[in-house]
């Protein structure tokens, strides 16, 4: 035990742990050099009897009950100063004297009427060494009619309890169902009786006195296992002079109900506890033992048994108990009873076994983690432009912090533990999954050119095929990374979806509206379930409940109404002639269009809305550099920046013979041909005829101004070398008369020719002559590239010419040719 109080021979201190009756306390010492629980004392009033509660089936001694508490109110959890002034081996009881600071706690139980005292037995010695003080205070309370010593008529009668049978180990003496639909979700006073284990109470619930055993939910302690033979502690009905220390003593204070039940169990066969199965049951005995309660039905099992939630006080707060037992390492998660809780407690628990197994606590100790795929990102937060919308969990953000158009500015941020429904790839012939457009839209029209703040949290490898968590080959897997989004400035009622986040570890308050947040919350993704010791959003709690929100609500994904129907025909997968048949449904009038893809610089994939169609559409009369050519990534990357998913108007003149829709196209009432020529990454080709181009003067300006700055592509020009939109030259040459053959006319001011009599000609011709070029080639042998000089046979006359490649459709399987 602890050591003796100073200067005062036998005496110790120690703190109450429980109250049995109105004349017996349990004092666990307050501190221990050994492992495990503390060592504790059953202490009896010296020469006190207190009246007897009722045994199993039995009644109470009149004001039994109100002894008890008297006691229990008194000094549970308190600390007290003791010494055993004598004791019973034949029973095993030690008697003493209790102090509460400076109050003797026999003399403030006899005072107020709740126990009567015992005269000197027959051993010499075995009684209190202030039997004299304490039978003055009984014949004192007796005179003033106070506790056991009431005058009043009836209140003996009235004092002794009207229990009803015990339910525990006999489920039919109470209607469990009954009385969970009674009061599932309403806190019930009780009084915590015997601590089975660390997660297993058994309580009399106030004030009808029911006994119950109940089971706390959402955790398991560690067993404490069970006996081989139930030890004898139980006794016979003894006469008022066969206890307290001789044979003459009166009977002392029986055991409770949940005292007796508990030393009558008998096991077969020994079973070690578990480890740390005592220290969980002291934890828990400790803080509810003898105290007052608040029960929270959260449901039954198969078996009747109660599951509950136990709430015990601390100072002014309520403390969960199975949230207490979880942060300390001495609980485990239960997903079956956890099911029957608020979502909210749920997360609590989860959140606290997650970090007793990464602190390696009590019974986590010798915890291995399981291998993860995910690895977490420290420290990179950026700031930028939302560019693109993938899909409804991932976004393309141009990190402020790179210049502006520059292809490295754009990064990829998957949204932290979210999942939607699948965009799908036309390419594979993979439809959009339920939902799937109405989340990239939903994003769409929120994120697009708005300021974010991105707060990067994890990067985790995929495989390529799926995505889904797997081991892979690291060439057959990808590094996805997510993060947290936060829109700086939300749209109206976007808030209503998503209150203000609090992040689910300490930190600061998370600086806008969280993008993950609002996309669950209108039921358009799912909160992703982590393993354990997996990397996940900082605002996972959020998330979650964002989440039970949306199911709430039957919003989207939620909803039990079928998912909307949108058929979307795209013409840029279907062959020329389409394309050209559609023209007249487009032609001369500015339609609304929303980009869906940047191809080039001046190409671009159309959602056409009002028609329910996607269209190839091109600048017309504007060309940017090829792939692979100088200032072709910019180009892209500025149209990305400027126009990528955003809301457009186009005007089309013409279809071309690949299919693709040729005009112009404004956003914001600004011509982003203009916009391109003007800063340098794209030239005008008049060829198409500058009659039909809107906006050409300001094309010819943009062209000029760019020039004299020498922007990019016009970075090596010089002035007055190069023919200016098939103008004369600048200087002056020789006339010279040629006999030519006409080739090819593009348009009414430009052809090709060969010269009569040329050798070259003649000599190629010959060499093409020559060639057995009858048989079709093995598919596949031979896959030309852009750049490549090839021979091909034109369809107009079937001959057999030199061409170059200027581009190929691979899904068509098509080549282009100069």
């Amino acid at each position: 035990m602890a050591a003796p109080a100073a200067g005062r021979t036998g005496w110790y201190k120690g703190r109450v742990k429980a109250v049995p009756s109105g004349d017996s306390l349990v004092v666990t010492a307050m501190a221990s050099n050994r492992p495990g629980p503390p060592p504790e004392k059953t202490i009896t009033l010296a020469s006190l009897i207190a009246p007897r509660l009722a045994r199993r089936g039995g009644i109470d001694e009149p004001f039994a009950w109100e002894s008890r508490e008297f006691l229990r109110k008194l000094c549970i959890g308190k600390e007290v100063t003791f010494r055993v002034e004598y004791a019973v081996p034949s029973i095993g009881r030690e008697f003493g004297s209790v102090y509460l600071g400076d109050k003797n706690v026999a003399i403030l139980v006899v005072s107020q009427g709740w126990a009567k005292v015992r005269e000197q037995g027959q051993q010499k010695g075995e009684a209190s060494p202030i039997l004299s003080e304490l039978l003055r205070l009984e014949e004192q309370a007796k005179q003033q009619g106070v506790g056991r010593w009431s005058k009043v008529p009836g209140a003996a009668e009235a004092s002794i309890r009207d229990l009803p049978p015990s339910a525990i180990g006999d489920p039919s003496n109470l209607d469990a169902m009954g009385l969970l639909a009674a009061n599932k979700g309403k806190p019930m006073e009780g009084i915590v009786e015997q601590v089975r284990d660390g997660s297993t109470v058994r309580v009399y619930l106030l004030p009808d006195f029911q006994f119950v055993q109940v089971f706390i939910a959402g955790i398991q302690s560690p067993s404490m296992g069970r006996r081989a033979v139930a030890e004898t502690v139980v006794e016979t009905d003894l006469t008022s002079d066969d206890q307290n220390g001789d044979a003459s003593a009166e009977p002392r204070a029986p055991l409770t109900s949940a005292q007796k039940l508990s030393a009558s169990t008998v096991a077969a066969t020994e079973v070690s506890p578990d480890p740390f199965g005592p220290e969980a049951k002291h934890f828990t005995e400790v803080r509810c033992l003898n105290r007052d309660v608040r029960i929270v039905l959260e449901g039954v099992d198969k078996f009747s048994n109660l599951i509950g939630s136990v709430y015990y006080p601390e100072g002014e707060t309520a403390k969960d108990l199975a949230l207490e037992l979880m942060e300390n390492g001495l609980a485990k998660y239960v997903e079956w009873s956890a099911n029957m809780m608020e979502d909210d407690a749920k997360r609590r628990l989860k959140a606290a076994e997650l970090e007793a197994k990464k602190t390696r606590l009590r019974i986590w100790t010798n915890y291995v983690p399981p291998a993860t795929s995910s690895k977490a990102i420290r420290d990179q937060n950026f700031t930028g432009k939302v560019v693109e919308v993938v899909s409804g969990d991932c976004i393309v953000v141009a990190d402020d912090s790179v210049p502006y158009g520059s292809p490295l500015a754009e990064r990829r941020v998957n949204l932290s533990s979210i999942r939607c429904p699948k965009i799908g790839n036309p390419r594979r012939d993979e439809k959009p999954a339920a939902y799937a457009r109405e989340a990239r839209e939903f994003l769409r029209t929120r994120l697009i050119g708005k300021q974010v703040t991105v707060e990067m949290e994890y990067s985790r490898k995929v495989p390529m095929a799926d995505g889904a968590i797997a081991a892979a080959a690291p060439a057959d897997s990808r590094v996805m990374d997510f993060g947290s989004v936060f829109l700086m400035s939300p749209a109206k009622g976007d808030g209503d979806d998503a209150p203000a986040a609090l992040p689910s570890t300490a930190g600061s308050q998370p600086p806008g509206l969280n993008v993950a947040e609002l996309v669950v919350g209108r039921g358009f993704g799912s909160v992703i379930r982590h393993r354990d010791f997996e990397e996940r959003s900082n605002y996972y709690d959020a998330l979650l409940a964002a989440e039970s929100r949306a199911i709430s609500g039957k919003k989207g994904i939620h909803s039990a109404k079928d998912p909307p129907v949108t058929h979307i025909q795209d013409l840029t997968m279907a062959p020329a002639k389409k394309a050209r048949d559609f023209l007249h449904f487009l032609l001369h009038k500015r339609i609304p269009a929303i980009v869906e893809y940047v191809l080039s610089g001046h190409r671009f994939k159309l959602l056409i809305p009002k028609e329910t169609c996607s269209i190839a559409f091109s600048f017309s009369g504007v060309r940017c550099p090829g792939r692979d050519e100088p200032y072709s990534d910019e180009a892209i990357a500025v149209m990305r920046r400027k126009i990528m998913q955003r809301d457009v108007e186009i005007e089309v003149e013409t279809v071309d013979r690949t299919g693709t829709f040729l005009g112009s196209l404004w956003e914001s009432r600004t011509n982003m041909a203009v916009t391109l020529v003007e800063a340098g990454l794209a030239k005008l080709q008049t060829s198409f005829g500058a009659d039909r181009i809107p906006d050409a003067h300001l094309l010819e300006q943009a062209e000029q101004s760019a020039k004299r700055q020498k922007l990019k592509i016009w970075e090596n020009y010089v002035e007055g070398e190069e023919v200016s939109n098939g103008s004369a030259p600048v200087e002056n040459k020789q006339k010279e008369l040629l006999e030519v053959v006409i080739t090819e006319v593009l348009n009414g001011g430009k052809f090709y020719v060969q010269t009569v009599g040329d050798q070259r000609v003649s000599s190629i011709q010959k060499q093409l002559a020559s060639l057995n070029i009858q048989e079709a080639p093995v598919i596949g042998a031979f896959n030309p590239k852009k750049g490549d000089a090839v021979l091909a046979q034109f369809s107009m006359d079937n001959s057999w010419n030199r061409a170059l490649v200027s581009s190929v459709n691979l899904i068509l399987n098509m080549f282009f040719f100069l």
